[in-house]
């Protein structure tokens, strides 16, 4: 077994236990929550628990004069450095390095956050698994300094693994990681990830699992338990770009995406369109009010995915979710606390939880990624 000499002051991961016992716990868990409402499936945990997250970020800042770059210690900005973190892709902690050391080099002004001065605020990097290609964003309080062009240059000469660097602004004294304005330094601007078949485009903005090797398994099982036939119409509430829907739109007669972020929203119908898929489409706007529209118009939907955020969904989701008549819900949940309250939501709605299948999305931490299936019970 791995140990990481900073795992505690990090509060990244804990790597007090052996990977077994990490399962065993979080099964647990699961189970305290869902036995009583449905079959609980035995966790899928990683072939390889270690360094997984694809997308990885790091913040930058001096102590006593020295540039630092790492992870903020729980609750703090206190910046906890680790030249090679357990649980985060290689080829990205490697990058954050070199331009570490190329900020050194090029005296490249630190942002100083009580002071709302200088320029290099934080580094992301976003590594495409399925694809190989690799994202820089170089997060910056002003996008033009002295050495940029020669600093991207060099950065590309250390790492020809690199498709494109980004530069984004973020001039605000808050704890956002990135502005509104991105900027293209090398390349296309965005990556190509591939998941369960399907391409998709990655903005430095774009939500996407963090684990490529699990979110296959998630998503596998997600459509797994859809039981598609190729005569359903879906539909795919909390869509972002599209992954879930897209993934199972080959095995089903039609997918409607809803999604709040308009952004994601056009990333959605590009991937569509860039995957050949012609049984999709996109809608901007609030899945409740769009589903309650839809409900009106004599529309229904043979199935419903959903994968909302921590704080799960609301009871108007629900009872929108209801008025299209679905025969099955597959929810995936990244907070099996909130995904229990709204199982019992929807069980009095008339939808019955069947199975949960838990998935270790993130080894070597507490949380836990569950997908369950439910079924409209007849006459409700």
């Amino acid at each position: 077994m791995k140990t990481c000499p900073v795992s505690k002051a990090c509060g990244g991961c804990n790597q007090d236990k052996n990977y077994e016992a990490t399962l065993d716990d979080k099964q647990k868990i699961v189970e305290k929550h869902l036995s009583e409402m449905c079959k609980v499936e035995r966790i899928l945990g990683a072939q390889d628990p270690y360094y997984y997250r694809n997308k990885v970020h790091a913040a930058f800042g001096k102590i006593n004069s020295k540039v630092v770059c790492g992870t903020y210690a729980p609750g703090s900005h206190k910046i906890i450095e680790n030249s090679e973190c357990l649980i985060e892709n290689r080829l990205a902690s490697a990058i954050i390095l070199t331009i570490k050391k190329l900020a050194v080099s090029f005296k490249t002004p630190i942002f100083d956050e009580r002071k709302g001065d200088g320029i290099l605020r934080r580094v992301l990097v976003r590594v495409g698994e399925g694809t190989g290609e690799v994202m820089v964003v170089i997060v910056v309080a002003q996008v033009d300094f002295p050495g940029k062009k020669a600093f991207v240059k060099e950065l590309i000469s250390r790492h020809k693994e690199i498709t494109t660097v980004v530069f984004n602004l973020n001039n605000k004294r808050d704890s956002m990681i990135l502005g509104l304005k991105s900027i293209s330094a090398y390349g296309k601007g965005y990556i190509i990830e591939r998941i369960c078949g399907k391409s998709f485009k990655l903005s430095p903005e774009s939500f996407c699992q963090i684990n490529h090797a699990q979110t296959e398994v998630l998503y596998g099982k997600a459509v797994e338990f859809a039981s598609l036939s190729g005569n359903e119409r879906i539909l795919d509430a909390y869509c972002g770009i599209g992954t879930i829907g897209l993934i199972a739109s080959d095995k089903a007669k039609s997918l409607v995406g809803i999604e709040l972020n308009g952004k994601a929203v056009v990333d959605a119908t590009s991937n569509a369109k860039y995957n050949g898929v012609g049984n999709a489409s996109f809608r901007k706007g609030d899945a409740s009010e769009l589903m309650l529209a839809a409900s009106l118009k004599g529309e229904r939907f043979d199935v419903v995915f959903l994968d909302p955020p921590r704080a799960g969904t609301t009871p108007e989701f629900v009872n929108a979710c209801k008025s299209v008549a679905p025969e099955k819900i597959v929810y995936i949940s990244c907070s099996v606390e909130t995904l229990a309250r709204d199982l019992n939501l929807f069980k009095k709605a008339g939808f019955m939880p069947q199975v949960a299948q838990p998935v270790d999305m993130f080894p070597w931490t507490e949380h836990v990624e569950t997908v369950c299936l439910m079924s409209r019970v007849e006459g409700k």
